[in-house]
């Protein structure tokens, strides 16, 4: 039987942080990635025409480029090709009537900038991403950090004597008010515009409780580290750790489809692939949904585990369309030519009506939509003088029950996939005014399509589970949960469905890592 000293089965970001920390640390690792390629929702493909290369899933990495596994990792990154492309512009928002807002890197200039559109907006948004940046120590430590640990308790000890324990209580308090509440107390409509679709990014919406802060934090992120892009797309970030695990001694292999991890007296052993082939270590990692966790890769009597396991939510489902273009877009209202990440949507109304049609399992009559515009940050996706679009709608239904715009029949994602994707391409046509001329091709991705491509996105939904507090924090992926780890000695869950949850920043593999001594 091979034997190796950890095994982690997937290859998304988390696995690949955990496999990168533990390589530097000496110790052999073994990614097993049942697909045929790595990097779960990490995938460059030139999906549309030959020489356009589209990021099919993830494609900002201001959270990993910002956290403690982007600090420890970055500089070895870097030496097997990691290359971040930026723009000052990282975000804006465009309304229906060509109104739009957009966001620098310049906290002076933004905070003019909205003085100018109502005032007080400005110095409003100063004094709340200035309150993140100051509580940045004690607040990323606690979204980001081994929640069940002395450094932890430590952590909260230093804030009650510093805030005092009603003081702690009061801004904790204050930490799950809702996005709705935070955004409306904005006057400008196009302030409010700016902020609320980026709620849904992290699994929200509006109204979920501590949207607001998340809102605030994304705020803070994006002003302050914009949204880099990797150069040659989200795959070369996967070739730059594959280059670092590979470097130390580990090895990725992709078609190698876990069965069982194998357990004696309580303890890891190794696993089984479908193949029947068994593999030794010392622990697993395992970078997957809850329902395949323990309803199909532990064969161990865990009853409170699979009693929990049955009432995991997930969210609602992803869909991303991607368009090959013959020339730049010109859009119709000016400014929006260098920013990364646009989003189509009137308001907080239009985001909260169009997430909460998804989530009664409506196809929205007007998505909320994220255009990203990659080629303005790295030419080298598509030929010279070519364009392309990333677009993200994150309010699909997972399971379509209808259409909130009464023009689609169906419920089978197969079905209504192109008919939905004609619904956003119309909103673009009125955005964007030689859309018709240098439309090359394009490529739809419903959220039945994601979780054929990667079995962990339950539904589409690229959360890795619902985001609501209870799901959340020190309750993800269930209530007794404590820091990816359970009953049976040597495995440790990590992935978007385990504390810190979803998004690029790696948080869950650094800290199995870090627990491993890494």
């Amino acid at each position: 039987m091979a034997a190796v000293d950890h095994i982690i089965i997937g290859s998304g970001i988390n696995a690949l942080v955990a496999g990168a920390m533990l390589g530097l640390k000496g110790d052999r690792v073994l990614l097993l990635e049942r697909e045929s390629v790595a990097g779960g929702c990490l995938r460059t493909e030139e999906v549309t025409l030959p020489g356009f290369s589209h990021d099919v899933m993830a494609a900002t990495f201001v959270l990993f480029m910002t956290s403690p596994a982007g600090a420890v990792l970055g500089p070895h990154l870097v030496r097997h090709g990691l290359e971040y492309c930026h723009t000052p512009h990282p975000t804006a928002v465009l309304r229906p009537d060509g109104s739009a807002l957009v966001l620098t890197t310049d906290r002076a200039k933004n905070i003019s900038g909205f003085n100018a559109l109502a005032a007080g907006d400005g110095d409003r948004h100063g004094t709340d991403v200035g309150a993140i940046q100051a509580d940045a120590p004690f607040l990323f430590a606690l979204l980001g950090g081994s929640l069940w640990s002395w450094p932890t308790a430590k952590l909260l000890f230093g804030q009650v004597r510093k805030r005092g324990l009603r003081g702690l209580a009061a801004w904790m308090g204050s930490a799950l008010a809702p996005a709705r509440g935070w955004l409306e107390g904005y006057q400008s409509p196009l302030v409010q515009a700016l902020w609320a679709p980026w709620v849904l990014h992290c699994g929200l919406t509006p109204e979920s409780t501590y949207s607001g802060q998340m809102a605030k934090v994304v705020a803070f992120a994006l002003e302050a580290a914009g949204a880099p892009v990797i150069k040659g797309g989200a795959g070369a970030a996967v070739r730059a750790f594959r280059g670092l695990i590979e470097e130390k001694g580990g090895e990725i292999r992709c078609g190698a489809d876990v069965d069982k991890i194998t357990v004696k007296d309580g303890r890891v052993t190794g696993v089984r692939l479908a193949d029947g082939e068994e593999i030794a270590c010392r622990s697993v990692l395992a970078s997957v949904a809850p329902g395949q966790l323990y309803g199909r890769l532990l064969d161990v009597n865990l009853p409170e585990d699979r009693a929990a396991v049955q009432g995991y939510r997930h969210g609602r489902g992803d869909f991303q369309l991607h368009y090959a273009l013959d020339a730049v877009p010109e859009w119709t209202t000016d400014g929006l030519q260098d920013v990364a990440l646009i989003h189509l949507a009137d308001g907080i109304d239009s985001v909260s009506k169009s997430a909460n049609e998804a989530e009664r399992g409506m196809l929205p009559a007007t998505p909320t939509i994220c255009v990203g515009q990659p080629h303005r940050l790295d030419p080298s996706r598509c030929p010279e003088g070519k364009a392309i679009l990333w677009l993200q709608i994150p309010d699909a239904p997972r399971v379509i029950k209808g259409d909130a715009g009464g023009e689609i029949a169906g419920n089978d994602w197969d079905t209504v996939k192109e008919a939905f994707a004609d619904r956003l391409e119309a909103i673009l046509l009125r955005h964007i005014r030689n859309f018709d001329q240098i439309k090359l091709a394009r490529r739809a991705y419903s959220p039945a399509d994601l979780e054929r491509m990667n079995i962990n996105l339950v539904g589409g939904d690229p959360y890795g589970g619902a985001c609501s507090i209870d799901q959340f924090f020190i309750w993800r992926p269930f209530a007794h949960s404590t820091n990816g780890t359970g009953p049976v000695r040597g495995l440790i869950h990590i992935g978007a469905s385990t504390h810190p949850g979803p998004g690029l920043g790696g948080g869950s593999g650094f800290n199995a890592a870090k627990r491993l001594g890494a």
